[in-house]
C-alpha cells in the first residue's frame, strides 16, 4: 500500500467505514486431494486421453488377427525370450480384458503392471480376445496391446501365447526385476 492508500483508509475509518471480511481463499493446488487422487487421476487422464502418459486411445494400426504378437526389448537375452515365447515361465498373475472398452483397457494395463511391479511378479498372461476379421473389438484390443506394452518401461518383453494359455488371444508379458531381484542376482552370479 502507498501513502495515498493509507490516507484513504484512515479517512473511510474516521467515517465509521469498516473494510468488508473476505472469505478464506481456496487453495487450488490441495483440493484433488480432497476429493481423492485416484477420481481426479481418471478425470484427468480422460480429458488428456492419455496423451501424457503416451499411450493413446485415438489411433494404432491394427494388425492381423493371425499374426503372432512380438517384441523384446534390447539386452534382453535369447534364451530368456525363447522360454517366454514357448511358455516356460510360471506365471503369476493374469488380467482379462474381454468386453473392455479401450481407455478402460489402457487403465487397467498400467495399474495392473504397476501393482505387478510391487509385488515383484515378472511373468504375467494379458488375455485380450480374438476375432476373425481386424475390427473385431479383441483384434482392436490386440493391436492397442501391441502398441503399448514396449512404450511401457518396466515391459522387458512379450509374445502371443500358447495354446493351453489362449493362444493368440493372450499374450505373455516379462516384466523387469526390482532392484532386490537384480541385486540377489548379481550376487548369485559373483559366488560362482
Amino acid at each position: 500500500m502507498n501513502n495515498d492508500d493509507l490516507d484513504f483508509s484512515a479517512l473511510m475509518q474516521d467515517e465509521g467505514v469498516e473494510p468488508l471480511q473476505r472469505d478464506p481463499r481456496a487453495e487450488l493446488d490441495s483440493h484433488h486431494e480432497k476429493r481423492g487422487d485416484i477420481d481426479y487421476e481418471a478425470r484427468r487422464r480422460a480429458a488428456t486421453d492419455g496423451e501424457e502418459e503416451g499411450l493413446s486411445t485415438r489411433y494404432c494400426q491394427l494388425v492381423d488377427p493371425n499374426d503372432p504378437l512380438e517384441w523384446k526389448r534390447d539386452g534382453v537375452q535369447e534364451g530368456v525370450y525363447r522360454n517366454l515365447r514357448l511358455g516356460k515361465y510360471q506365471i503369476d498373475a493374469r488380467l482379462d480384458l474381454f468386453k473392455k472398452t479401450v481407455p478402460q483397457t489402457r487403465d487397467e494395463l498400467l495399474a495392473f503392471i504397476d501393482e505387478s511391479m510391487k509385488f515383484g511378479i515378472r511373468t504375467v498372461l494379458v488375455s485380450h480376445g480374438r476375432g476373425k476379421h481386424k475390427q473385431a473389438h479383441g483384434n482392436v484390443l490386440k493391436s492397442f496391446l501391441n502398441d503399448w506394452l514396449p512404450q511401457i518401461p518396466h515391459v522387458m518383453a512379450y509374445h502371443s501365447a500358447q495354446k493351453q494359455h489362449g493362444g493368440l488371444s493372450a499374450v505373455y508379458v516379462l516384466l523387469r526385476k526390482s532392484e532386490e531381484e537384480r541385486l540377489a542376482n548379481w550376487e548369485q552370479h559373483q559366488k560362482r
